[in-house]
């Protein structure tokens, strides 16, 4: 993965802190008031997580006899489902990318979909390396021409892709943590939440750290880590964020007030991360 640099100085605003009282006690000493929390984004409140979450994902064409029918046609072990969300690659753009072994085609389907979300696909390309064929996407906001800026815009972005490769490639169903909500067939294999997950910081200068997450994928995961690293107020510089099969493999660039996390802060943050994620099930009115 790329380490993205910022692209906007603009931030992104939270004022409502965790309810867990553990957490708050943690936390407590770095989040004595409402802070600032920047990730190139437009000031926006993320408060739409539960309609993000079960937004207008429809698998129309997918079906158990085209499993089978894909089966029968391919009978190659399928491959391991990528897309990356990149905010570093072009600095006036989102770089999406796409692989699914060799099997994409030129995924206008997809560039369609992402034209009804409001953006503009401004360049494509195709290149291919040993592990496939990747499709690359440009996007911009069509309204403003600018890179997207907007969490949960970015979020809806990665499901759409992923729905998308749920429809015209539902063999890809079994692959993703997605196809046990939309797609044909569920994962063969769960991801032990607990086993899966693992948070690691390391100082990246004097001015930010290098924050590493990988845990279970679910939908609006990225919205879920923007929101809660926001919570004890650490700033979110850049990042990207992969969704690798049943996987979410993220890196942030994070500060606390433009300097890197200090060690105490870095382990509430770790913490912090921890406990929230490796319960899925947390209701929400505790975020």
């Amino acid at each position: 993965m790329v380490a993205m640099a910022s692209a906007s100085g603009s931030a992104l605003r939270f004022t409502d802190p965790p309810s867990s009282r553990a957490i708050r006690r943690d936390v407590g000493a770095f989040c004595l008031a409402p802070r600032t929390v920047t990730f190139g984004f437009v000031d926006k409140s993320i408060t739409n997580l539960h309609r993000l979450r079960l937004s207008g994902l429809k698998t129309r064409a997918s079906n158990a006899t085209a499993v089978e029918n894909a089966n029968a046609a391919d009978s190659d072990k399928v491959p391991t489902p990528v897309v990356i969300i990149d905010q570093d690659s072009d600095p006036d753009a989102t770089v999406v990318e796409v692989t699914f072994g060799d099997r994409l085609g030129a995924l206008l389907d997809t560039m369609n979909a992402l034209k009804n979300l409001g953006l503009n696909v401004v360049k494509a390309n195709v290149y291919l390396d040993s592990s496939g064929k990747h499709n690359k996407f440009a996007i911009t906001k069509a309204d403003s021409g600018r890179k997207v800026e907007d969490p949960e815009l970015l979020e809806a972005i990665r499901l759409t892709v992923i729905n998308n490769m749920l429809e015209f490639h539902p063999e890809s169903s079994s692959q993703l943590a997605m196809g046990a909500a939309f797609g044909v067939l569920p994962p063969t294999e769960l991801v032990d939440v607990d086993i899966a997950t693992q948070v690691s910081i390391k100082d990246d200068g004097p001015d930010r750290s290098l924050l590493y997450i990988e845990t279970a994928d679910r939908p609006g995961l990225l919205v879920e880590l923007v929101k809660i690293i926001s919570d004890i107020s650490v700033a979110v510089e850049s990042g990207e964020f992969d969704t690798e099969g049943l996987l979410a493999k993220v890196k942030f660039h994070v500060s606390y007030r433009n300097k890197a996390l200090i060690k105490p802060l870095q382990q509430v943050l770790a913490n912090s991360l921890r406990y929230f994620l490796r319960r899925p099930s947390t209701d929400e009115s505790s975020f």
